[in-house]
């Protein structure tokens, strides 16, 4: 009971009340959000009294700096922190609108980075194993064989890739056009590998899919339409388990393979950063995540002094 008590009394002295009709009435929030506005808040309001604030009137940036440097020891993720970071603008926004602080201190909170993760990607060899486990007696067998190879030697987005057409490839040049995001177009180097596959299905795969209604499309599904995303997802996750790999595979693990063997191959990052269709390089620094083996057989073999 003692506890309810205080706990409503910390509600009255922030205002808590008032704020959640706020969110509801004027902001018109759903009660989900209004629910973890109101965890936000109120894990707030016990920092605060845990660290001897009495009062909205005493809060300034100082003491959201800390609140914020006390969630990240309490070992809360980026997004969760910046949820909480969303509540408290919220919250002080509506304080400031009913003059109950004269200044909102929220305008000068350190946001903290998001981790990114460092993308899954295959080994050579797995991604090796991988385009060559499609079902050798499937009868398109050859269009998802050069599905697996263009994802893997061109790094294209699955998107890219089921809206290729067949005028898109370039077989005299060995390159192809890709629309990537925003429509903007980038000529991408397929390999011989890639090349000689892909011709094979258009030989003799697309031809007898071919009912006149796939409107130029490069791959085609048992209909005769455009391949569609989920298609790519199902060749590639049956490929994945014919080679015996375990962990979830997507097409997009392909598009990391191709992008992290390029580097570890020893490909500009700027090269990479156009194969790719990045509008900022920081993006594929991402992917500069050589193990440790690589750069200490790199060391061997270039530095003058490294193989002594």
């Amino acid at each position: 009971m003692a506890r309810e008590r205080r706990a409503d009394a910390l509600a009255r002295r922030y205002y808590v009340e008032p704020f959640l009709d706020f969110l509801a009435l004027e902001r018109g929030l759903r009660p989900r959000t209004r629910r973890a506005y109101q965890s936000d808040i109120g894990r707030f309001v016990t920092y605060l009294e845990e660290t001897g604030v009495t009062g909205p009137g005493e809060i300034g940036h100082q003491t959201l700096d800390a609140y914020t440097a006390h969630l990240l020891q309490q070992g809360l993720a980026a997004t969760t922190i910046r949820r909480a970071q969303s509540a408290l603008r919220a919250y002080f926004g509506f304080l400031a609108v009913e003059g109950i602080v004269q200044e909102d201190p929220t305008g000068r909170m350190a946001r903290p980075a998001a981790a990114r993760k460092l993308p899954e990607f295959l080994s050579q060899k797995e991604a090796a194993q991988l385009v060559e486990a499609v079902d050798p007696d499937s009868r398109v067998y050859w269009r998802d064989r050069a599905v697996l190879e263009l994802l893997y030697a061109t790094g294209m987005r699955v998107s890219e890739l089921t809206g290729m057409s067949v005028g898109d490839l370039d077989a005299a040049h060995g390159t192809t056009l890709v629309f990537g995001k925003g429509g903007k177009e980038r000529l991408v180097p397929v390999g011989t590998v890639g090349l000689e596959v892909v011709g094979r299905y258009l030989d003799s795969v697309r031809p007898r899919l071919d009912r006149g209604v796939g409107k130029g499309a490069l791959f085609l599904n048992q209909r005769g339409t455009r391949l569609s995303r989920m298609s790519v997802w199902t060749i590639v996750s049956r490929a994945a388990a014919r080679a015996g790999i375990e962990r979830r595979i997507s097409p997009h693990t392909l598009r990391h393979s191709c992008a992290t063997h390029l580097l570890e191959g020893g490909a500009d990052l700027a090269a990479v950063q156009e194969l790719l269709g990045h509008a900022d390089i920081s993006t594929t620094q991402i992917y500069t995540h050589l193990d440790r083996e690589y750069l200490r057989e790199t060391h061997r073999r270039f530095h003058p002094r490294g193989s002594l």
